[in-house]
């Protein structure tokens, strides 16, 4: 089984988001279980020197986006048993940052055409491609709208993966012929039109073989009107090629007892997690304290994950015996009343206002419990990363939450973490409580950690699953 997954980013080389996660750590698992998949990726200016420098050039050819001819480049390397190709066009990718530009438009409409006049330069052929999230949306569409008498290409099958429906890439009417070569045969409710305009993922969720989001509860609750962002209707319609994979962690990269930026790695549970704590609250400038429960929050401060519900009842949950710590950055309303909540309460909260990998990693490890009340959640890592370090999550009851956190039943002893299902703060408030209540409790506690320790969220389980769905399509 050949696979090429196209995506716009992939860790190690750039990272925005969970998507980056995703496209690192599914080909090697696809790969262990006897796939060859490769990637596929723009080869922005933000790649590390030291990656851009592995690179060998592949193949150069020329890419008509509307009426320009763009030259393309490919480039590539091996990772971890992986071969990633990377779309070389300075021009377009030679940016700080992946995303925002004025003209994303026209960057994603090349690098998906780039992509499928690629193919048969590398001298290996796929079975199928796996496209990932708006930007890699129009493979499908210009595959069945372009190629069709293409030898090389008719017989491909495609996977679209929405990481995040919010996203769409929407665009005018006039990006159809400008920058698409699309003639109005594709403008309508079952290809790309969207309340007059151009979206590119719609076009993907009505052109591909398959379609699949991020964890089962997610593929559920997009086909509704409050979750749906629009699009509910045409996922109803595919309903049929919709089903949802749950993301797996990487537990060779999210590993406690051999990661590097910890004071002291553990295999949970332990009593080396404790001196882990003592050194966060040392690190971050917090009274040092064994009792006091560290509840830690490693996010970005957007409204998506929670932090309306967190700035209303903030100043009652400083009031509880807990310190409160927060790393992520986002919009400035939110890191402001943070920041400010920090000041007013040195001794009961610590606010770091960026993104630290390894701070995140020492939190991780350091805290008793984890928030993320997130108003919707696609699958979310944190919850699983925070699980793997023996830290018991409390989320709200959405997307890929409820798929990984089970809640603590105190009557049965079942379940690793706590839940609330409405989206309010007072809810949530009352979980965090009921939570620090079972940490006080010594008998309690340890069954939690216990069961923390007997989850795996790997990638082998999904990673059969995306195999069966390729072998279906090909069949």
């Amino acid at each position: 089984m050949n696979v090429l997954m196209i995506a716009a980013e992939a860790v190690p080389f750039v990272k925005t988001g969970g998507l980056a996660d995703v496209a690192g750590s599914l080909p090697k698992a696809l790969n262990a279980a006897g796939a060859d998949v490769r990637v596929l990726l723009p080869k922005y200016g933000d790649i590390p020197a030291a990656w851009r420098e592995k690179m060998q050039p592949l193949v150069s050819f020329t890419v008509q986006v509307g009426w320009r001819r763009q030259y393309a480049g490919v480039e590539t390397l091996e990772h971890d048993g992986v071969t990633y190709y990377f779309i070389d066009n300075e021009f377009y990718f030679n940016r700080p940052g992946l995303y925002g530009y004025g003209d994303d438009a026209e960057r994603f409409a090349f690098f998906c055409q780039a992509a499928l006049e690629a193919l048969p330069r590398l001298g290996w052929r796929p079975d199928v491609l796996h496209a990932h999230d708006w930007h890699a949306a129009l493979v499908p569409v210009f595959l069945r709208a372009h190629y069709g008498l293409s030898e090389f290409h008719r017989s491909l099958r495609t996977v679209f993966t929405i990481h995040n429906l919010k996203y769409q890439g929407v665009f005018g009417y006039g990006v159809m012929q400008d920058l698409l070569n699309l003639g109005d045969e594709h403008f309508h409710a079952n290809a790309l039109e969207y309340y007059g305009s151009v979206n590119y993922l719609k076009g993907a969720l009505n052109y591909s073989d398959a379609l699949t989001t991020v964890s089962p509860t997610y593929a559920n609750e997009i086909q509704t009107p409050y979750y749906g962002e629009g699009l509910d209707g045409t996922l109803r319609y595919r309903r049929e090629a919709l089903r949802g994979i749950l993301n797996g962690l990487d537990y060779d990269a999210f590993d406690p007892s051999r990661d590097p930026h910890l004071v002291e790695p553990y295999a949970p549970p332990a009593a080396a997690k404790l001196r882990n704590k003592l050194a966060l609250q040392e690190e971050l400038g917090l009274p040092v304290s064994e009792d006091t429960p560290v509840v830690s929050l490693v996010t970005r401060l957007v409204e998506q994950k929670g932090l309306d519900l967190i700035a209303h009842v903030l100043e009652e949950l400083l009031r509880e015996d807990l310190q409160l710590v927060v790393l992520g950055a986002g919009e400035a309303r939110y890191e402001k009343l943070l920041r400010d909540a920090a000041y007013h309460h040195p001794a009961r909260m610590s606010t770091n206002l960026k993104f630290d990998e390894g701070l995140a990693r020492r939190i991780y490890a350091g805290s008793d419990l984890f928030l993320m009340p997130s108003q919707f959640e696609p699958c979310g890592i944190g919850q699983m990363i925070a699980i793997r370090y023996g830290t018991a999550p409390i989320v709200r009851e959405t997307g890929g939450l409820v798929d990984t956190v089970r809640p603590y039943n105190q009557y049965t002893g079942e379940g690793h973490g706590f839940s609330f299902t409405h989206y309010n703060a007072h809810e949530m408030l009352d979980t965090v409580r009921f939570a620090l209540s079972m940490y006080r409790d010594e008998a309690h506690w340890s069954r939690i950690a216990d069961n923390m320790a007997q989850q795996d969220f790997s990638w082998g389980a999904s990673a059969r699953e995306y195999l069966q769905l390729y072998e279906s399509l090909v069949r």
